[in-house]
């Protein structure tokens, strides 16, 4: 196993959390992994599929993804393809002869194909070795609504009863594990949690003004370097785009709207070329493994936590700084809103995504730090992290401890299983039916709350849940209870600040928005979750190359990208812009030499070490 880790992927050791899992794969046990992004998760397949016998099949979302997987794998001399739309029909008969002949290790499938009766019966005449579900949350996001083959995967065992199945993700809220690994490992599996912490991202969320100013002036701090604009739609990518360029920066646009051959030049030119911005929908973004995005930038907030979770994670995949910056209004609210009522006809589908765009919210409005909010979402628990914007510039808190005993009373007196939207109106004093049909409109907490307006009460309910004192069941029907620490609140005994909604978002937008508020987010469940394993943070302050080595990385770099061309792959695929700063500064002047840094494999090293090595031998320095 370690011979193969380091002959093929040039790596001395596993990272963090990655033995476990391959070890339990090659004794043939099934694995479900949840692990940051740059956490490596293609390893925890991709080895054990070299180490043992037979095939291994990978099931993955999207085209692009599988062909950029193979090609990096094909750098490292292994025998991987897929059979997908793009391959002629000679090279799907190739595909198949050397399944045949048993040369192939990997084969990439979307589970739109692999799903196919056809598909199932020809695969299942010869030995599978294993069967790896990257993306494994679309099981439970996407298979309700538009592939459901995704759903369809849970009869996987049924079909390879031998072939353990390794299922792979890096955004998983709780109701999303708990639901994969029921429908497909029937309640039973060795679970992963390695942590969801990304520590060299910043965060950022703003309210938005004017949304194209705060762009340009955000991206003036990131010249020269790489980065992902997300829009909510197809004209407001071209906009950006626009303004970027208008600006002098080199902007691409990227939606469901464009030719396919337009969307693939411009994604390949992003991924192959430095210092190109991303004007996207999120049609785009999934797969992109770019190393070297370094920053973010959502002009409108996405539609959940997990989509936010994924989307941001797209930076900074090298370990190095990033930059996280939302805009978020109330327009996007309601915008969201109705996107969830149109996107499916189950109502569980819709309500749950509703809490889950409720999370964001309360993220967005977290008067604490994001990152703590951000990882409790997903039963994940952190220090303040002193990298985002409520860190590095707390807010201006309002004492509201009054406001949270109105609230926590209101919740406690009404038994504590009705939503916010009910308990925002028995404070506003409403008279609906619904609140007359309990009898709320008798209670003592009964319009005790009529200085705020609706808007202001849906925030700190928000920001109750956000700094831990509510509780609200995403998997059930949203009712409102009190955790541990609102009980000492209620009591008297403890005290609340909430940050007040600037001017522009208290007014009524909201009224015809749905109003099901907030998420699980509290840090009394999180210390409840079951300590986990956590991947050692990825070091983001290396010691800084001396000009010399500077001037040698830069022409390490120029060597790079020409070889990625050549062999039409992303400059990353090549060597990691780590490798070539160990490269700078160590200078090996041997192949031998060369060998024993980090991700120097035997086939990149037969294949591109001496084109390497003429420069390092160039600028080699006599100390």
């Amino acid at each position: 196993m370690l011979d193969t880790l380091k002959d093929t992927f040039g790596f001395d050791d596993f990272r963090a959390n990655q033995r476990a899992p391959i070890e339990a794969l090659l004794r043939g046990e099934s694995v479900f992994c949840v692990m940051p992004t740059g956490a490596g998760k293609s390893m925890i397949y991709q080895l054990p599929a070299l180490v043992g016998n037979g095939l291994t099949i990978v099931i993955s979302p999207l085209i692009a993804l599988m062909n950029d997987q193979v090609s990096a794998l094909k750098i490292l001399g292994v025998k991987a393809s897929s059979l997908n739309s793009t391959k002629t029909p000679e090279e799907n008969a190739q595909v198949w002869d050397d399944i045949k002949s048993g040369s192939l290790r990997l084969l990439y499938l979307a589970p739109e194909r692999l799903m196919q009766t056809g598909m199932l019966d020809a695969l299942s005449r010869y030995t599978i070795n294993l069967i790896a579900i990257d993306e494994a949350h679309c099981i439970s996001q996407w298979g309700p609504s538009f592939r459901p083959e995704y759903e369809m995967l849970m009869d996987l065992g049924a079909h390879f009863p031998n072939a353990p199945i390794a299922a792979l993700t890096a955004s998983a809220d709780k109701a999303t594990r708990q639901d994969i690994v029921q429908k497909l490992f029937n309640g039973s599996v060795h679970e992963f949690l390695s942590g969801f912490d990304r520590p060299n991202i910043s965060l950022t969320v703003n309210p938005k003004t004017a949304w194209k100013q705060q762009l340009l002036n955000f991206v003036k701090t990131h010249k020269a370097q790489s980065g992902i604009v997300y829009c909510l739609s197809r004209k407001k990518t071209e906009t950006a785009a626009q303004a970027l360029t208008a600006a002098g920066f080199a902007a691409l646009t990227y939606h469901a709207g464009m030719g396919k051959t337009d969307r693939d030049a411009n994604q390949k030119r992003f991924v192959r070329d430095p210092n190109i911005i991303m004007c996207a929908t999120i049609a785009f973004g999934m797969g992109i493994d770019k190393p070297d995005v370094r920053f973010v930038f959502h002009t409108d907030m996405p539609g959940s936590m997990e989509a936010y979770y994924q989307e941001f994670g797209r930076a900074g995949r090298d370990g190095d700084p990033a930059d996280a910056f939302m805009l978020y209004g109330m327009a996007d609210i309601q915008m969201r809103r109705q996107f969830i009522e149109q996107g499916s006809d189950r109502e569980e589908q819709r309500r749950r995504e509703h809490k889950r765009l409720d999370a964001l919210i309360s993220y967005c409005e977290a008067p604490t730090c994001r990152r703590q909010t951000l990882l409790a979402y997903f039963s994940d628990a952190s220090e303040p992290c002193k990298n985002c914007d409520v860190c590095l510039d707390p807010v201006t808190l309002k004492d509201g401890t009054t406001e949270g005993r109105m609230a926590l009373s209101a919740i406690v007196r009404t038994g504590q299983v009705f939503g916010a939207a009910h308990i925002v109106n028995l404070l506003m004093g409403a008279n609906t039916e619904r609140l007359r049909k309990f009898g709320h409109d008798k209670l003592p907490t009964w319009g005790v709350g009529k200085a705020h307006t609706k808007n202001q009460w849906r925030s700190i309910i928000r920001q109750l849940v956000a700094s831990g004192f509510l509780h609200l069941d995403i998997a059930k029907y949203g009712g409102l209870s009190l955790t541990s620490k609102g009980g000492i609140l209620l009591k008297g005994e403890d005290s609340f600040a909430y940050k007040p909604l600037p001017a522009s978002l208290i007014a009524p937008l909201a009224a015809s928005i749905t109003t099901s508020l907030t998420t699980s987010l509290t840090t009394s469940m999180a210390s409840k979750v079951k300590k986990v394993e956590r991947a050692s943070k990825i070091p983001i302050d290396e010691s800084p190359l001396d000009d010399l080595s500077m001037a040698l990385f830069e022409k390490l770099r120029s060597v790079r990208i020409q070889i990625a061309r050549e062999n039409k792959v992303p400059a990353y695929v090549i060597f990691h812009d780590k490798t070539l700063r160990e490269m700078a500064r160590m200078q090996p002047q041997s192949l031998s030499a060369m060998s024993t840094l980090h991700g120097v494999g035997k086939s990149k090293l037969d294949k591109f070490g001496a084109d390497f090595l003429k420069v390092l031998q160039n600028g080699y320095r006599k100390h």
